[in-house]
């Protein structure tokens, strides 16, 4: 098992920018708030040592992967 490599905000923004999605910062901090019914659009979590948001790594990266798959597999022929 592959060991689990949290990163911040600004870390997460940085890597999609190596992908090629260029987020600006109020539009990752908005993708780690929770809305109104308590969800994120991102799985963000409080650090509970630290106490600032962090995600996995390899999650940020397969949830970019998955939608990217679902978008070709709906193309229409």
């Amino acid at each position: 098992m592959k060991t689990p490599f949290y990163i911040g905000l600004e870390q997460a923004r940085d890597l999609l920018a190596g992908m090629g999605v260029e987020l600006t910062a109020r539009q990752m901090k908005r993708a780690a708030e929770p809305d109104a019914a308590g969800r994120r659009k991102l799985p963000f979590f409080v650090d509970p040592i630290e106490g600032k948001l962090k995600i996995e790594q390899g999650t940020l990266v397969r949830i970019y992967n998955r939608l990217q798959a679902e978008a070709e597999n709906s193309l229409r022929h």
